[in-house]
């Protein structure tokens, strides 16, 4: 905790000394700190478990897709987002309306957008402490107010913390980086008790062993669903987000989405994403592999002294007994295996470790028990 203050301060008197040597059109200039990606080793022989990518390639029919575009078609703009083969496909395969259906660069895009679109009354948003640490982000990038509520001592979202006063609320589920899935039960508790404000509920890692809450938008009004191709889908490299909700929800995402840029999905996304969405055998396999791998390294990771709460992603959230977790990472990307790790208060001896394909798991354990025996 210590080293993640002292990063913290370091941080302020940073951003401290720039303002105090700041050239006068600096201070006209908004500024904020960024979210910091996991890293992208340029060594492809790295076992790469610290993005949450999937281990798997796309569905089979997305090269098939890919070897019939149209290189003529790449000089055009593309279709907008709703009128595409892909916004047919999400619709039938969800069974909802397109009316109901917004389609963006990555749920990156969406939620950005969701943020600029909805959360404008000048009260604080509210969202957990540990959590998807882009929320914070873009508040500050768009200026709104926000709350972090903090998650219990078993990293648990307090369902009291958000039946309070606010403009509007938003947490994952599954939440990331724990991986902790709260009830339907529980979420529809928060949406009933926020209806006059828009609640957005980010299930980028829900198809990992979590039910979705889509059919509540059916019942609520003010709820928006948020999913990505990039984790179950293995289409990372695509960005292809999406949202679900209300018609009056979406018209109005789409229309702060046209006074921003009306071509937001490029030609070769929209067209390699209906293959991803019509093989759903395909889909559902991936994702039984992925849980199966999952439950496999809960065991193997808590034979050699790990903790961990129960993960309904495509990663788990572990601490070790004895060895910081910031020597394990440091160790373990020596030995070219990268994991995820945040040196922040709360979690600062914990690492996010993605779920990679069975060979790629054997050599961690090999690897894990060399530093943590």
């Amino acid at each position: 905790m210590e080293s993640s203050v002292r990063v913290e301060k370091s941080d302020r008197e940073r951003h401290r000394d720039m303002e105090m040597n700041e050239s006068v059109w600096e201070q006209n200039v908004r500024k904020v700190v960024p979210y910091t990606p996991g890293e992208q080793p340029g060594n492809k022989d790295v076992i790469k478990l610290n993005t949450n990518e999937s281990p798997y390639p796309p569905a089979p029919g997305v090269q098939n897709r890919i070897n019939g575009l149209e290189l003529d078609k790449m000089r055009l703009y593309p279709a907008f987002p709703e009128q595409t083969e892909l916004a047919e496909a999400l619709a039938s395969y969800y069974q909802i309306g397109v009316d109901q259906l917004f389609i963006g660069d990555g749920s990156d895009d969406v939620l950005s957008l969701a943020f600029m679109t909805f959360f404008q009354s000048g009260k604080p948003i509210l969202f957990p402490d540990i959590t998807y640490s882009f929320y914070d982000v873009w508040a500050d990038l768009y200026r709104v107010p926000y709350e972090r509520k903090a998650l219990d001592e078993n990293f648990c979202i307090r369902i009291e913390d958000y039946m309070q006063p606010n403009g509007g609320v938003i947490f994952p589920n599954p939440n990331a980086p724990t991986g902790i899935l709260m009830g339907l039960d529980e979420v529809e508790k928060i949406i009933v008790a926020n209806r006059d404000v828009v609640v957005i509920v980010d299930e980028a890692y829900i198809d990992f062993g979590g039910t979705s809450c889509l059919p509540l938008i059916h019942k609520y009004d003010n709820l928006l669903v948020v999913q990505t191709f990039s984790k179950s889908r293995s289409m990372a490299g695509m960005r292809i987000g999406y949202a679900m909700g209300n018609r009056k929800l979406i018209k109005y995402i789409n229309d702060v989405k046209y006074s921003v840029n009306s071509y937001t999905m490029n030609y070769a996304a929209l067209q390699l994403g209906v293959e991803s969405v019509r093989d759903a055998a395909y889909f559902e396999e991936c994702c039984e592999k992925i849980i199966k791998t999952r439950e496999r390294a809960e065991k193997e990771l808590a034979s050699l002294g790990f903790t961990y709460p129960k993960s309904y992603g495509n990663f788990i959230f572990a601490s070790h007994n004895r060895v910081p977790a910031q020597e394990i990472f440091e160790r373990l990307k020596e030995n070219d295996i990268y994991v995820r790790y945040w040196n922040k208060e709360r979690i600062n001896n914990h690492m996010r470790i993605t779920i990679g394909t069975d060979e790629q798991m054997e050599a961690l354990y090999r690897a894990l028990e060399k530093i943590c025996g």
